[in-house]
């Protein structure tokens, strides 16, 4: 992963190159506006992150509680674009038969929705990849932002975090 040491959006955008940074602007410009109220954005872990501030959430992130509880992020890699959904995978797990973990009812959605524009989807687990705005079904990564509002992060992200703060 390339990591950014710019401490702001602006600088960021300013570091990458003319094709790149169109291609992450527009793809932040839809995240930010669909991004339900509380959260805010800014730089975090070297990307252009999505967060539950501290003032809303003061225990942060359970791996490194100085950081804000993160919701999305956005990263301009070597070969590709990342957009990693953590809001997605948060909460209740669906289960196969054999009772295995498989995703949670949001990250099915996503999947499915991807699926139905027609559009490849190169995913790992919660990070999109993609190279090209041609690449990205723009209209589900809005509804994916949209459709976390924060206290609903919050509390799923309570009910499954390994050490309960409050």
């Amino acid at each position: 992963m390339v990591s950014s040491t710019a401490a702001t959006v602006d600088r960021y955008l300013a570091s990458l190159t003319d094709e790149r940074r169109a291609l992450v602007s527009v793809v932040r410009d839809v995240a930010n506006a669909n991004l339900p109220d509380g959260y805010q954005e800014a730089m975090q872990y070297g990307m252009i992150g999505w967060s539950v501030p501290h003032a809303r959430y003061p225990a942060g992130y359970h791996t490194d509680p100085s950081q804000p509880l993160p919701l999305a992020a956005l990263a301009s890699q070597k070969q590709y674009v990342s957009l990693y959904l953590m809001g997605l995978y948060c909460g209740c797990v669906e289960r196969s038969a054999h009772g295995d973990a498989v995703e949670t009812a949001d990250a099915r959605w996503f999947r499915d929705a991807w699926a139905a524009t027609g559009k490849k989807l190169n995913m790992g687990k919660s990070c999109v990849r993609f190279q090209r705005l041609d690449d990205v079904a723009v209209d589900v990564v809005a509804e994916a932002i949209r459709r976390v509002p924060v206290e609903v992060y919050i509390q799923r992200y309570d009910a499954v975090r390994p050490v309960r703060r409050r």
